[in-house]
């Protein structure tokens, strides 16, 4: 009998009326919210490692684009459920604390607390959340690791380009794979080591630039 009266105490409160309000239900509920949390959180590890996936593999800038939105839209769920529960635990405390005479509406309660927090959202809020902010410190690492460019590279000159092309003198005859025609002026690729002719190579980088593809070996 004291252990129900104990657990009475710990999950409700009398009313001045004698009547007790029992919030058992209430702490259920958040610990089925507490659980939909933990699977968005899963979902955005997941959409990191695909990201980082994406990247490794050299797929085009608007795929691994196409992941951080899905990670925008996770923290945005965060953030909603994170305000909901925020807003179920504030009414619960108020309750406990004013100790009304009657049962208040909790739903209203709860939804005008909701409704405050969120008037406050903004898209800077998105972009501090904890997994946001690693999806981005991985990536960045992902790209220098692969020397991707950035999208305000996307401009660049094919100059830049041309530094990762090494002339050779070899006065071997050899078949440019892209021509399948003997080379006359034979380009090498420092990254990859794979040989051109000059002037094929340099159309095919042209184009993957105009059409803002990554150039690849």
């Amino acid at each position: 009998m004291l252990l129900k009266e104990k657990s009475a105490q710990t999950n409700g409160f009398k009313m001045p009326g004698g009547a007790t309000i029992s919030f058992n239900c209430v702490d259920s509920s958040l610990s089925s919210l507490k659980n939909c949390q933990s699977y968005i959180n899963t979902g955005m590890d997941i959409a990191t490692r695909v990201a980082l996936d994406l990247v490794e593999s050299f797929n085009n800038v608007e795929e691994v684009n196409s992941m951080e939105n899905v990670m925008l839209e996770y923290a945005a769920m965060d953030r909603e459920l994170d305000h909901y529960m925020r807003a179920i635990e504030e009414t619960v405390s108020q309750m406990k604390r004013d100790k009304p005479e009657n049962i208040p509406d909790l739903q209203y309660l709860v939804k005008e607390k909701f409704t405050a927090l969120e008037s406050k959202n903004s898209d800077a809020d998105l972009q501090r959340n904890e997994k946001y902010i690693y999806f981005k410190d991985q990536l960045k690492e992902m790209r220098k690791q692969f020397c991707l460019q950035s999208d305000n590279n996307d401009n660049e000159g094919i100059e830049q380009i041309d530094e990762d092309i090494a002339v050779t003198q070899s006065q071997m005859n050899f078949i440019c794979p892209i021509t399948q025609m003997e080379m006359k002026k034979p380009v090498r690729n420092k990254v990859c080591g794979h040989t051109y002719e000059e002037d094929a190579i340099l159309k095919i980088i042209q184009t993957r630039k105009q059409q803002k593809k990554k150039v690849r070996s």
